[in-house]
């Protein structure tokens, strides 16, 4: 199905994706997917990123210690993002391909955009449950649609007013049940296949090599600007994934 040569630049993207999340401790399926919706097209890219997602989401899920505490205070946010998944994965049979990766690009600017700009929502706590359950359903759909975990349901974390570790360890929480319901909704609709599961797999080597190199660049660099440098990378790789998906729409090539 790949040439070697793409074998070989998609596993070099898995590297640099497992660089950034050493360093920041964020980012591995935002730029891969990114990145490889540059080579690939957006279903077989999301099938490439569920294994190393699905592993280091889950280590990421696990420590901290407030796994419980997190799960009975967000339950409603997890539920919904993880059974509405199933309808967006559907889109990908029904909905043209190029203007699903425009939508994944400008999710990527939105992500972007509102970190650089560090805005920051403060819900009030009679609000959450209501608003977690549509946040969740919303960033279940668009979880479907494009693979990407983080809008909205980053946003709605970072706004309840989540200490550091709890806000990272309620992160991998979303990421994790995410991923495992995508991984179901892309087997039933016959998305995923042995060869591509093979890659994702072998995809985690780099991906954690790149973490233990981007952890120990990190003790000698600003992690603020890491930061800021990632995020504008990602704003990038957004605009240029929204304006060639269009472009393909508008002028198919035959």
């Amino acid at each position: 199905m790949f040439e070697p040569s793409t074998v070989i630049f998609i596993l070099g993207i898995f590297l640099i994706a497992g660089l950034a999340k050493g360093i920041i401790g964020l980012g591995l399926p935002t730029i891969s997917l990114a990145l490889l919706t540059i080579v690939t097209n957006l279903p077989t890219s999301m099938a490439l990123l569920l294994v190393p997602s699905l592993v280091t989401n889950i280590w990421q899920a696990t420590v901290g210690g407030k796994f419980w505490e997190i799960l009975i205070r967000l339950w409603p946010l997890f539920l919904t993002a993880t059974f509405t998944v199933w309808f967006g994965v559907m889109a990908l049979s029904s909905v043209e391909l190029t203007l699903l990766s425009a939508l994944l690009g400008a999710l990527l600017m939105t992500y972007a955009v509102i970190n650089i700009s560090g805005v920051r929502l403060n819900l009030k706590t009679r609000h959450q449950w209501w608003v977690g359950s549509l946040v969740g359903s919303v960033n279940g759909i668009l979880t479907g649609m494009t693979g990407s975990f983080v809008v909205p349901g980053v946003f709605y974390l970072q706004s309840i007013g989540l200490s550091r570790d709890m806000l990272i360890q309620s992160m991998g929480i979303l990421f994790t049940v995410s991923t495992v319901a995508l991984i179901s909704s892309l087997h039933v609709n016959e998305f995923l296949s042995l060869e591509l599961g093979v890659l994702s797999t072998v995809s985690v080597f780099p991906a954690i090599f790149g973490m233990v190199i981007g952890q120990r660049i990190r003790q000698g660099l600003s992690e603020r600007a890491f930061r800021k440098l990632f995020f504008l990378f990602i704003l990038t790789i957004g605009a240029y994934i929204v304006v060639t998906a269009l472009q393909n729409y508008i002028f198919p090539i035959n």
